[in-house]
């Protein structure tokens, strides 16, 4: 699976790319299997993406970088907080990239900022934003004000956030969707499909009801929008 890591951090080091690269570790130590990380770090692409946004045309390392981040399983997202928003350098890059490019695609959003009271910059301006491009974006994002560094709290909401990008990304891996568990457990109200006397039909009928209405797994349906 790849893993494609977006950092807007402008300093070196930076509090924004630690706080990517310790998701990235989380989320690649919790996948089912195999994870090629990459990182993009917008710092070194800000003139090739103000080029673009003008004339159109992306350079070398920008067309690199986006097809990175298009043809990635799952992105983490990470933006210091500038004016209580993301950096303009963080937006400019995400409008330079086709309206369709993330539908589907399951991404971690994190910050980092100064004080805490920013903290609800991830619901408020990261959720939207990628909601609109029409990203699966997972239930915990992770802000990291300074104080936050070292302290207790932190590595709790890197591990949750992380798991939940692992199981996003292990279920769309190759556009299949895995089976719902439970479903063909032993014991279980609903007979397996094709099993023998099985009042639900074998083919594309996961969910069938009794008055004839299919329930669409949400697995499927996030699947099928990678299609």
């Amino acid at each position: 699976m790849k893993l494609v890591v977006v950092s807007a951090g402008l300093s070196v080091p930076s509090s924004t790319r630690l706080l990517a690269d310790r998701l990235a570790a989380a989320a690649a130590g919790r996948a089912s299997g195999p994870v090629d990380v990459h990182v993009v770090e917008l710092r070194d692409l800000a003139v090739e993406i103000a080029h673009n946004l003008t004339n159109g045309f992306p350079g070398r390392a920008l067309a690199a970088a986006i097809e990175d981040v298009t043809s990635a399983d799952g992105l983490i997202v990470v933006t210091p907080v500038f004016s209580a928003s993301y950096s303009g350098l963080f937006k400019s890059f995400f409008d330079v990239l086709d309206k369709d490019a993330l539908a589907g695609k399951p991404v971690l959003i994190g910050a980092t900022g100064g004080t805490g009271r920013h903290s609800l910059v991830l619901e408020h301006a990261l959720r939207p934003l990628f909601a609109y491009l029409r990203a699966v974006v997972v239930p915990t994002g992770v802000y990291a004000a300074s104080e936050d560094w070292g302290a207790e709290g932190l590595a709790g909401r890197i591990e949750r956030a992380s798991g939940e990008l692992a199981v996003l990304m292990s279920a769309l891996a190759g556009g299949a969707a895995p089976a719902a568990p439970g479903r063909a457990e032993s014991g279980s109200s609903t007979p397996a499909a094709g099993a023998s006397g099985s009042s639900v039909p074998a083919q594309g009928s996961v969910g069938a009801r009794e008055d004839g209405l299919r329930v669409v797994p949400f697995e499927e349906q996030l699947a099928a929008l990678r299609r």
